[in-house]
């Protein structure tokens, strides 16, 4: 026979354990926001743009859909070139970096929109003044090369970055980190309960006696602790005393 829940008995586990829940979330959102400002390093990103056309076209002579095509397209060349080491390998020599050129390339993110002929070259580093370095003399070398790369000349730097005063890192997200460890925790926590409250064969209220033997409760000894029988014992006896007659001793008068 199949056993059914019903939402008042998960409100019920969910109510008998609230204390190990909150505690998870709790905690979840403590471990988060240490690892977040303590132990995670904050990262940041600058980006340069460049935009491919036609160099060396007759100033009188108007740009047509195929010339704009045959832009976008090359662009997908372009971004392979620029991750290339023939490129990163000058920008590690030339800013003197501390790592190689397949390292720089994992802190490069190459990308432009559709259909347009705009390149934003995007640096990820630890320092904010180095992220800003590779992102423009990876644009300005990949400028210089192109030419002898491809024997054309349809590069042009659109916006160069730049190195704000307050500059605000893009990673780690703290409240992000902790919004998820919050849910996570409180996810743990409620299947933690459920599981509890599964492993947990103990008898303490009549329906579990029925549920666990099927047979009907027909009646139930209340608990009595000494207190309440001490005052019970004290009651009786003083009715009794008063019912006898018996009002203690009486002073004799002169």
């Amino acid at each position: 026979m199949e056993e059914t829940i019903s939402l008042k008995e998960i409100f019920g586990v969910i109510k008998k354990r609230l204390l190990l829940i909150l505690a998870l979330v709790f905690g979840a959102a403590l471990i988060a926001a240490a690892v977040s400002y303590f132990v995670l390093t904050p990262t940041y990103e600058s980006s340069s743009q460049f935009i491919v056309n036609q160099g060396q076209q007759d100033p009188e002579v108007q740009y047509n859909v195929n010339d704009i095509r045959a832009n976008v397209e090359i662009i997908n060349t372009y971004n392979v070139i620029i991750k290339s080491p023939a490129i990163l390998d000058e920008v590690v020599e030339e800013l003197n970096l501390p790592y190689s050129s397949s390292a720089l390339g994992d802190k490069l993110q190459v990308s432009n929109a559709e259909n347009s002929q705009v390149v934003s070259v995007t640096a990820t580093d630890e320092n904010p003044e180095r992220a800003v370095n590779i992102a423009n003399a990876t644009v300005s070398i990949f400028k210089e090369n192109i030419t002898e790369f491809m024997n054309v000349d349809n590069v042009s730097i659109l916006s160069e970055a730049e190195l704000s005063e307050n500059p605000t890192p893009v990673a780690p997200n703290p409240v992000l980190n902790i919004a998820i460890a919050v849910v996570l925790g409180a996810m743990v926590g409620v299947g933690l309960a459920f599981l509890l409250e599964y492993l947990d064969n103990t008898v303490t209220t009549e329906d579990d006696l029925e549920k666990k033997h099927g047979l009907p409760v027909l009646g139930v000894i209340a608990h009595i602790d000494s207190t309440d029988l001490h005052g019970e014992n004290s009651a009786f006896q003083g009715n009794r005393m008063q019912r006898s007659g018996f009002d203690g001793p009486q002073k004799k008068s002169s």
